[in-house]
């Protein structure tokens, strides 16, 4: 019996177009929530921003408010005025 190849879609690298989405979100997202990009939590927002990406979440706006529940940061409503 021969064995069949078969061809998995997910990659192990991390691309050019990887790092530019990434770093578009790493920026927005540090900069609402007034992180400098060096710090220790701007480290961390780069881990967890490249976990979900790895993870296959590669929307913008799914990372950011992902990243952003991961960190605690839930926006904050203004009561509304009537």
């Amino acid at each position: 019996m021969a064995m069949e190849a078969f061809q998995i879609d997910k990659h192990d690298g991390f691309y050019v177009g990887d790092l530019e989405a990434c770093q578009r979100v790493f920026d927005a997202v540090a900069s609402k929530a007034g992180v400098d990009r060096r710090s220790e939590e701007g480290e961390r927002i780069a881990s967890i921003l490249v976990q979900l990406y790895r993870q296959g979440v590669h929307d913008p706006q799914h990372l950011d408010a992902m990243v952003s529940a991961a960190r605690g940061i839930f926006a904050k409503r203004e009561p509304s005025k009537q």
